[in-house]
């Protein structure tokens, strides 16, 4: 099996093997309310416009940053300057020398195991499409 991800730093990795580093779960689409006094970050269950909430893929990766002017493009420079990254998240992992969890794809060989164990977004969200208080929205089941 290669695992290209224990032996390459994430800055010298191709663009294939950093895409390939994502899970699909999600999470990082979801909408988040920061408190201005503390800077504390909480998440919602109110996924991007964007993100299709039964693949929980985005829906125009390729243009995301340019549709959603907020959204957050991950790469080795900003990885450690990005606080709320689920505690799951593969870019997280890697960057802190962790195992991959046995549900990620590149680890099973199943980019469906992620859905399966529960550690995605999918069934557990709402679209901002819907137009929902975000405030209404927050959980802690993300983490």
């Amino acid at each position: 099996m290669n695992t290209f991800w224990t032996q390459r730093p994430m800055d010298r990795m191709s663009h294939e093997e950093w895409e390939s580093l994502c899970d699909g779960c999600g999470k990082c689409c979801l909408n988040k309310l920061e408190d201005a006094d503390t800077g504390d970050v909480f998440f919602t269950d109110v996924a991007c416009r964007l993100l299709d909430t039964h693949t929980c893929r985005c829906t125009d990766y390729e243009n995301r940053e340019k549709t959603v002017p907020d959204c957050v493009g991950l790469s080795a420079e900003v990885i450690d300057c990005i606080s709320w990254l689920p505690s799951t998240c593969a870019y997280r992992l890697v960057r802190e020398g962790k195992a991959l969890p046995q549900w990620h794809h590149l680890v099973c060989g199943d980019r469906d195991a992620i859905h399966r164990a529960g550690w995605s977004v999918r069934g557990r969200v709402v679209s901002e499409r819907e137009n929902p208080d975000l405030e209404d929205h927050v959980v802690h089941w993300p983490e």
